[in-house]
């Protein structure tokens, strides 16, 4: 079983995480975004998940080429994904035990910092030194900058929101509500009727950072932050092939426990919104249960254009521990 999604600031890999599959969100323009509706465009990526590495192989395979209806989409010469599935890292290698020898994984000491679970750290420390066994070398890295990212994020995306979402008026596009007494009404209505609380609120946030006096102060500000949080993993990746860390700092919560909490909900997406702000690819593999026996997804970052390396990586872990494989009990 496969299925697509779209990931602007984590929404392909937690997801994935907290349901025990796989799923990879490609490189920025990758994958046409023709067909959604926006969200944040800069960051938006479509992308595959599935129970395994193989099956994102072979649905990202089909769905990455260049599509001219979207301005952001790269020109694609048909890549393969899975072509390295099977292969060593490094080339010539006969080592069938150790197939990811040569492969340096990269562990930033951010990502393991207060306030990450025990258990989610437990079980990505016990995947990385089961691909240690598998021959990669384990060296630290340093991300500094990644600690900014939600606040980044919650000024960038939702600027993009305000901007995207304000065709759906309830005159061209989206719900309009049966009863109004003018037009000015008949739009405050149909987006109050048709837009969450959620989604309400990012609008506002948007609406306010774009706005004449804070333009500058926010909006400018964190697009030059967005910039030092990518030479950071640049700096990152010229000691490292792949970074390894956790995908969120806890497994899956109960539904509507956080939604009274608007910034505890954010933290949780510390760890992925990241490579969203500097396009990178980056996939979730299933790597544990917690002691409720709910899945925990290990992250696995790569440079521009490393897809079929982050797949092959996955898949050999995957080929060494069966993870993938369990199904979580229903939790009373």
């Amino acid at each position: 079983p496969i299925a697509t999604g779209t990931d602007t600031g984590g929404s392909i890999r937690q997801p994935a995480a907290f349901c025990g599959l796989t799923g990879i969100k490609p490189s920025y323009g990758r994958v046409s975004r023709y067909g959604m509706i926006a969200y944040a465009s800069s960051l938006d990526q479509a992308g595959p998940m599935g129970k395994t590495a193989e099956d994102c192989a072979l649905l990202l395979t089909a769905m990455s080429s260049h599509d001219p209806r979207d301005s952001t989409s790269l020109a694609d010469s048909g890549e393969d994904y899975g072509r390295y599935l099977t292969q060593p890292w490094q080339a010539g290698n006969g080592n069938s035990a150790k197939p990811l020898e040569g492969l340096r994984i990269g562990l930033p000491k951010e990502f393991f910092a207060e306030g990450l679970a025990n258990d989610v750290a437990q079980s990505v420390n016990e995947s990385a030194r089961r691909l240690e066994t598998l021959g990669a070398t384990l060296v630290e890295v340093s991300l500094p900058k990644t600690k900014l990212s939600i606040p980044v994020y919650y000024v960038l995306a939702p600027a993009e929101a305000s901007s995207n979402l304000s065709r759906f008026d309830g005159v061209r596009y989206g719900h309009r509500a049966n009863e109004y007494r003018d037009l000015a009404d008949m739009y405050k209505k149909s987006r109050t009727e048709g837009f969450g609380a959620e989604v309400r609120r990012r609008i506002l946030i948007g609406t306010y950072v774009l706005s004449h006096g804070y333009y500058d102060a926010y909006y400018l500000q964190a697009q030059k932050i967005r910039r030092i949080i990518a030479a950071d993993f640049q700096a990152a990746f010229e000691k490292c092939d792949v970074i390894l860390g956790p995908v969120a700092p806890d497994v899956a919560w109960r539904l509507g426990e956080k939604s009274k909490d608007p910034v505890q909900m954010y933290l949780e997406d510390i760890y992925t919104l990241s490579t969203n702000l500097a396009g990178l690819p980056a996939m979730s593999v299933p790597c544990g249960f917690n002691e409720n026996n709910l899945p925990i997804g290990m992250q696995l970052i790569g440079n521009y254009f490393s897809e079929a390396r982050l797949l092959q990586v996955a898949h050999q872990y995957q080929q060494a521990s069966d993870w993938h494989l369990r199904i979580a009990s229903e939790v009373a």
